[in-house]
């Protein structure tokens, strides 16, 4: 299907197709010779960096015989909205009018859902409103009628790590179980939260353990990037000089969304050419449109929090949060108290931990536009 050419090259949600995708040629082929040979893959990576545009991506440029869904679980509760969610991915993801469409309705009209229909895109949705056990059995007989057609397919499901939070005890476990037992069906596991899906896949004690081949999703280079950002401008008649290109994607911390997010704005304020004033004023200006969430979050956390949070913002990367040094300058108490607080800053998805080049745990925040506001680097025209 072709899609219609986007107003602005640089969406911040959605997939729009390779004419809009950066880079990503080795995970993309990492991916696919994984499919190709049944093998199922965990992505692990800080949160957005581009993992779903790289499963769609993925999805898009399946082998032969090769047949691919995605699903989004984040919004889901318990394993009855799982299956609601599976079901209904499978049926907007085959039309119904085909051969393959039209037994696959007829399969999933005999599991007996409420089949409905979107108000506003007219997709059609299945419900179920049955017992635990019997949704069980039905995400079994779904994935078992996968498994047995005469083609293979690829499952991908996002947020994966939401499983853990359903009230259903061993959701994992029994998960694992079916799963163990497909021929054809393989799948792409991806999360978030980045330490959870690294657990689930890496701790001898969990029933995924061992159970799939990993991606670990880094960053783009920011030279293929900034080449990129060049094309994409010339493309709709615009010009941006490569340096400034790499001066944007530098202050955004090569950070997927926040390229995307701060392009989109610098092309729409663009008529011709992109100066340095112009990419200055848009970088200020959303800066000034998120201070009321950057104020929120230490109406939110405790004193200690807040302090620790706004620390390692302004350091970047912190390799020792309990030194003597990064304590004292900035007064953050006892390395007990501070411990504790970076334990919640890492629970509430506002910190993360990653390993550098050097095999070494550093610290870092999420949100790379608090970082800058908390740096207090008003860009200068």
């Amino acid at each position: 299907m072709k899609l219609n050419k986007l107003s602005n090259p640089f969406p911040t949600v959605g997939y729009y197709g390779h004419e809009y995708f950066c880079d990503r040629q080795n995970e993309t082929s990492h991916l696919i010779r994984n499919i190709e040979n049944g093998n199922s893959t965990t992505i692990i990576s800080i949160r957005r960096i581009g993992k779903t545009g790289l499963i769609h991506h993925v999805l898009g440029q399946l082998p032969k015989g090769w047949k691919g869904i995605y699903i989004d679980i984040l919004s889901t509760e318990n394993i009855n909205e799982f299956l609601n969610n599976l079901a209904t991915s499978i049926i907007q993801s085959i039309p119904q009018k085909s051969s393959l469409g039209k037994k696959f309705w007829n399969f999933i009209q005999s599991l007996r859902p409420v089949i409905s229909f979107d108000s506003l895109t007219g997709a059609p949705q299945a419900s179920f409103d049955i017992s635990i056990k019997k949704t069980e059995l039905n995400i079994k007989f779904v994935l078992q009628f996968l498994d047995s057609q005469d083609f293979k397919t690829i499952i991908s499901i996002d947020e994966f790590q939401q499983i853990l939070n359903y009230p259903e005890k061993n959701t994992d476990a029994w998960l694992r179980s079916i799963i163990q037992q497909l021929k054809n069906v393989v799948f792409i596991f991806s999360g978030s939260q980045q330490h959870i899906m690294t657990e689930m896949f890496t701790s001898p004690n969990r029933p995924f353990y061992r159970s799939t081949q990993f991606l670990k999703l880094e960053k783009i280079d920011i030279d293929i990037y900034a080449d990129f950002i060049v094309k994409q401008f010339k493309k709709y008649n615009k010009q941006i000089d490569l340096q400034i290109a790499l001066e944007v994607i530098e202050w955004c911390n090569i950070h997927t969304y926040y390229v995307q997010q701060l392009f989109n704005r610098i092309f729409s304020g663009t008529n011709t050419n992109v100066t340095k004033e112009i990419w200055h004023q848009q970088a200020n200006e959303l800066l000034n449109e998120q201070e009321t969430i950057f104020i929120n979050y230490r109406n939110l956390l405790t004193n200690s929090q807040w302090k620790l949070l706004k620390a390692i913002a302004i350091e970047n990367r912190v390799l020792t949060p309990t030194s003597k040094d990064f304590i004292s300058k900035y007064n953050l108490g006892s390395s007990a108290a501070l411990l504790r607080s970076l334990d919640s800053l890492r629970k509430y998805e506002l910190v993360y931990s990653e390993f550098d080049t050097n095999g070494k745990i550093y610290y870092s925040v999420y949100d790379v536009l608090f970082q800058q506001w908390c740096k207090g680097k008003i860009l200068l025209n």
